[in-house]
């Protein structure tokens, strides 16, 4: 598996000159890389009015690996090419460096870029990427991508801090400034010397030797156009689309380097693939951590709970959602300052609660939209305190009180609710917990864990503490954790809580079964989207009939799994009857009800019908919005299918997904979620251009 590695934009306060002078203090030693032996020039060249130097060097590390792994591998050290670019016209170093070594089994490659900040002319940003692939390493291949991994992450931390040390060191011998290059004529009698600056292998850092010239005589120049081409555009993008170092420290914390690469990598993916709203960069961390940063794992959650939020429209939800009178009067939860990290404060007297009384008059829908509501609303106090303290803030605090709590709190129904609410809060909002204080916990309380735990996030359990009776107003108990000045009165503290004590709900407002179910179909179909299952040989179609041939068809759509690919038919027949069932004829029962066929397999592709726009493939986790204008009256079908590769070609065999599914059909299957809408010629004018 290839391993990758993509900084932040690490920037240096001070200008690009400077920064450059401090790095040719690394040179030809440097007592704070001692893993860097030598480097020997291979070739050099300088343009002629010394505004372009290109240097390349083989560079040997001694790497901290295991002595019988060097053994096995017959080597004592690592050797790698550097190839530098140094533009003092355009005041950038660009540099690309691989393995010489093992390069049959282990690909490195890496590129680095040294520029001045967009913003500010007189600071210098600084930019990584890597990838490391070992195909084959003597059985030793897990070995050596840890070692690789670790030795790289200590590198790329320990660089900054080696850059900072000379720019001191600078400082106190009088050097704050060191002059760009101007386009003067060359001197005959002494060249100009450029700063020539190595890259940092995916190993250990390196230092390379450089002419010992004064610093003082380093020139640069004005902001152009770069000659390097594609090394360029590899490492530089739009300055909206990076992240900055210090950005990341204060406002989201301090993460390790790989850590740091997965936040810009899962980031970058959703602004190329994901059309619809990007989620905050506090956000997306939640859901990196909640899968110990494996991307692949939280990019498939991140983008399940995405659609999820889209389809029931969840980032409107504080600015929509009315709780109800009983819930004010009844719900004992609120929030209620912040404990002694800055973290928001919640309040719950469960053993408080009618749980029963809530469910019968209010239905598990509504009970899970205010819970939904409290977790968006502690989503937006992390924000805030994040600004009022001055340091990240991405998680809350929860007190339960259980004190009141017995057997009428484990009703069947009101378990259930309560295990629905927390399957879906675990799926959509990870890592927002950051501690739960279970207070009185009573002797009926091991029977509720024993239910509700299963269903809880192991890193979540981990940040429960229960307290027992009145353990909490001891040494280790509440004042740990909160302020003394803001303990509840109803714990012993001094301050006034306003969260509602809630107490039986009464009789009176108790629902019928048929009331509630069309309230909670009301709640949950409070969308203009629907949702579809896709398998092969089993695409969806959706029917649309067009009278104004000057009509216009939209859609929005999202890829839930898998990939698809759109295609738009028109037809001036009418379809017959959708199939819902096209595997039953194998004696299989469809696993997804909401899947329809209108194009009769014995329709003849140009004849009984046509296709009006080129085929669309959308990758999974896609947003597809798009539009087409109708030319003729008549049938057009919107049909979502299967992508799979194309069959051989050396043989004449079909498609995969030309061939109706088996009993492998479970395995392969896409989902999407559409939104389509037929504007007539009268509403041209509220159309945009496509």
């Amino acid at each position: 598996m290839v391993q990758k590695y993509q900084s932040p934009v690490r920037v240096y306060k001070h200008p690009f000159e400077l920064v450059m002078a401090a790095y040719e203090r690394r040179f030809p030693t440097c007592h704070l890389i001692p893993m860097f032996v030598d480097s020997d020039v291979i070739s050099e060249e300088t343009s002629e009015d010394r505004s372009f130097h290109k240097i390349e060097r083989r560079c040997k590390l001694d790497v901290d690996a295991p002595r019988l792994l060097k053994r096995i591998a017959g080597v004592d050290y690592v050797y790698f090419i550097q190839k530098n670019s140094l533009n003092h016209r355009e005041r950038t170093l660009h540099i690309e460096s691989h393995n010489e070594t093992f390069s049959n089994r282990v690909i490195i490659h890496e590129l680095c870029c040294y520029s001045v900040h967009p913003e500010n002319e007189e600071w210098t940003c600084f930019e990584q990427s890597a990838s490391l692939d070992i195909k084959s390493f003597f059985g030793f291949e897990s070995t050596v991508e840890k070692i690789a991994m670790k030795q790289y992450a200590s590198s790329i931390k320990k660089g900054k801090e080696i850059i900072e040390y000379y720019l001191r060191e600078l400082e106190e011998e009088g050097i704050t400034y060191v002059p760009r290059w101007s386009p003067c004529p060359p001197s005959p009698t002494k060249p100009v010397v450029p700063v020539v600056i190595p890259a940092l292998p995916i190993t250990p850092t390196i230092s390379i030797e450089a002419p010992p010239e004064s610093v003082n005589e380093i020139q640069v120049c004005k902001e152009g156009s770069s000659p390097t081409g594609s090394l360029n555009d590899a490492l530089v993008a739009s300055p909206d689309d990076k992240l900055d170092a210090d950005y990341i420290k204060r406002y989201l914390g301090d993460l390790t380097p790989l850590q740091e690469s997965c936040l810009i990598r899962l980031r970058r993916w959703l602004q190329e693939t994901h059309k619809g709203k990007i989620p905050k960069d506090e956000h997306i961390l939640r859901f990196l951590r909640a899968r110990d940063f494996n991307i692949d794992k939280a990019r498939e959650i991140l983008c399940q709970s995405l659609t999820w939020r889209k389809q029931h429209q969840v980032d409107y939800l504080l600015d929509t959602w009315s709780s109800p009178q009983v819930l004010h009067d009844y719900y004992t939860g609120g929030w209620h300052h912040h404990d002694k990290d800055g973290r928001p404060l919640y309040i719950l007297r469960l053993g408080h609660m009618d749980t029963k009384g809530l469910v019968r008059a209010l239905g598990e829908e509504s009970l899970l939209r205010h819970v939904l509501s409290i977790n968006e609303e502690g989503l937006r106090r992390c924000e805030e305190n994040t600004k009022v303290f001055g340091r990240p803030i991405s998680c809350w605090t929860c007190l339960v009180d259980l004190e009141g709590l017995n057997m009428r709190h484990l009703w069947r129904p009101g378990v259930k609710a309560l295990l629905r609410i927390i399957e879906v809060v675990e799926a959509n909002y990870p890592e927002t917990l950051g501690r739960l204080l279970i207070l009185r916990a009573p002797r009926v309380f091991p029977v509720l864990w024993t239910l509700v735990s299963p269903f809880i996030d192991e890193n979540t359990r981990k940040k429960f503490l229960i307290y027992a009776g009145n353990d909490y107003q001891g040494p280790g108990g509440l004042v740990d954790y909160i302020d003394k000045e803001i303990i509840p009165d109803f714990l012993g503290g001094e301050c006034m809580c306003e969260v509602p004590e809630g107490g039986l709900v009464p009789k009176s407002l108790y629902r019928t079964a048929e009331e509630l179910e069309n309230d909670e179909i009301r709640l949950w179909t409070e969308t203009i989207y629907q949702s579809a299952s896709i398998f092969k040989g089993a695409p969806h179609e959706l029917l649309i009939e067009i009278i104004d041939a000057s009509s216009v068809i939209t859609w929005d759509f999202d890829v839930c799994k898998g990939d698809v690919i759109f295609n738009i038919y028109h037809s001036k027949r009418a379809p017959q009857p959708p199939r819902k069932d096209p595997l039953a004829t194998h004696g299989i029962t469809s696993p997804a009800g909401n899947n329809v066929q209108l194009i009769d397999k014995s329709w003849l592709l140009g004849q009984d019908y046509s296709m009006v726009e080129s085929p669309l493939t959308c990758k999974e986790g896609e947003s597809v919005q798009g539009s087409h204008v109708t030319r003729w009256p008549g049938f057009y079908i919107l049909q979502w299918r299967f992508h799979s590769m194309p069959a051989c070609a050396t043989t004449n065999l079909p498609r995969v997904d030309d061939v109706l599914a088996t009993l492998q059909v479970s395995s392969h299957k896409c989902k999407v979620m559409y939104y389509t809408e037929v504007l007539g010629s009268e509403d041209f004018s509220s159309v945009p251009e496509e």
